[in-house]
């Protein structure tokens, strides 16, 4: 049987909406890979009544706990003296956390505080983690059948302290029988019409494989698992995707953790062609999606955003009359953009985005989430229209995975 996680994450910036809280998401995929399974997350703010209730009440439920936030150096971090209190300890000084501390603000070239020597103050009863690209150090419990583990909120600091350590030891600790999963990737279908498609397939899995659907802005994403991570259990898995890409294949962007621009730059890279863009509504999203693949250089030429009317005709060439006849949102003027910036960067492939992202701006044959795409290449120019919502965040992502998905499209077709 698995083992049984909860993840508290401390902090009133996470309760009054101020920080998003992404540390719980990054842990349970985490735990989920070691064939941990979470059973509950809490946000809860940095108050000591709370923090200790939760504490009791995860003990109870749970065979580890695993806490983010609450380790800073001012009066309102908590953590420590709430698990100091809870474990019936002390605050003792590390020496040797105390040590990265100055070596950290020399390095930095800081003046160090009293507060900041304060965070070398750890529960005499825990284990310390070194935090090797800041201040906070972590801290390992092992009391009463259970692991408590406190990090600090900080997402780069936090994952780089699991990675490093906590992963590894929890492993060592609690995973004898794994869980194994497969994840196939799809785009430019929804869930419902994918379920039906696959339907058959579905109903003859075997009985120790489960599929799940998760679905995501505009992609679903197929889970299939098993328990153990032995070669037989791996073959029976690919046995089955086998079965099922034939039926899906034309929405099969990728596999497990494979985002779109991603496979984008794979295929790119494959093909040994490049890339530019010419994105309005989506204000350079889409180039930071593209860009943020490692080596996006080999494939990536550049981008313009043009936002005005007058940036489409100066610098894109797009002529005014095709701008004044059909609007900035249309057809031809993303054939033209995505024509005149793949001509402008030397590049295999042009992609354009022209849209109204909301919330203002809409008219009754243009409303509020209308998005034109144009695509170009050596062999033809052809674009496609979108209707999304009203949300203008929301549309400006949904605007960026079209985009690549439509660069997908055209790539499959090379």
């Amino acid at each position: 049987m698995p083992a049984k996680a909860i993840i508290i994450s401390i902090g009133d910036e996470i309760l009054y909406g101020q920080t998003l809280d992404t540390n719980s998401h990054w842990i349970s995929g985490a735990l989920d890979n070691l064939g941990i399974r979470v059973i509950k997350k809490v946000t809860i703010g940095d108050t000591r009544k709370e923090i200790l209730h939760y504490l009791e009440q995860s003990e109870k439920l749970a065979d580890m706990v695993i806490i983010t936030g609450g380790l800073g150096p001012t009066n309102d971090d908590l953590t420590k003296p709430c698990l100091s209190e809870y474990f019936r300890t002390k605050l003792v000084r590390n020496q040797e956390v105390l040590k990265n501390i100055h070596s950290m603000f020399e390095r930095a070239g800081w003046e160090i505080s009293e507060s900041n020597e304060k965070q070398a103050d750890l529960p005499a009863n825990c284990t310390p983690i070194v935090n090797t690209i800041g201040t906070a150090a972590g801290m390992w419990f092992d009391e009463n059948d259970t692991v408590f583990v406190s990090m600090p909120g900080v997402p780069f600091e936090m994952r780089q302290m699991m990675s490093d350590t906590i992963l590894p030891k929890l492993k060592k600790r609690f995973v004898s029988d794994s869980i194994y999963h497969r994840m196939i990737r799809t785009i430019g279908i929804g869930e419902s019409k994918l379920a039906e498609i696959i339907a058959d397939w579905e109903n003859q899995l075997p009985d120790n494989i489960k599929l799940a659907y998760l679905p995501t802005m505009g992609s679903v994403k197929l889970r299939l698992t098993t328990e153990g991570d032995d070669e037989t259990s791996k073959m029976l898995v690919q046995a089955q995707i086998d079965k099922v890409l034939p039926l899906i294949e034309k929405y099969v962007y990728g596999f497990d953790q494979e985002e779109i621009e991603d496979a984008i730059g794979r295929m790119l890279k494959n093909k040994g062609m490049t890339l530019s863009v010419a994105e309005s509504c989506t204000g350079g999203f889409l180039s930071h999606k593209i860009t943020s693949v490692p080596g996006s250089s080999a494939w990536f030429n550049g981008a313009f955003i043009p936002y005005s009317n007058q940036l489409k005709n100066e610098q894109l060439k797009v002529d005014n009359k095709i701008i004044q006849e059909h609007g900035a949102v249309s057809e031809p003027v993303v054939l033209a953009l995505a024509k005149n910036v793949r001509d402008e960067f030397k590049s295999d492939i042009g992609i354009s985005i022209s849209g109204i992202a909301g919330p203002g701006g809409g008219t009754p044959d243009k409303p509020v989430g209308t998005v034109w795409i144009g695509y170009a290449d050596a062999n033809k120019t052809v674009a496609r229209k979108f209707q999304f919502i009203r949300d203008r965040e929301i549309n400006i992502k949904y605007s960026a995975i079209a985009a690549l998905n439509m660069i997908r499209i055209n790539l499959d077709k090379e």
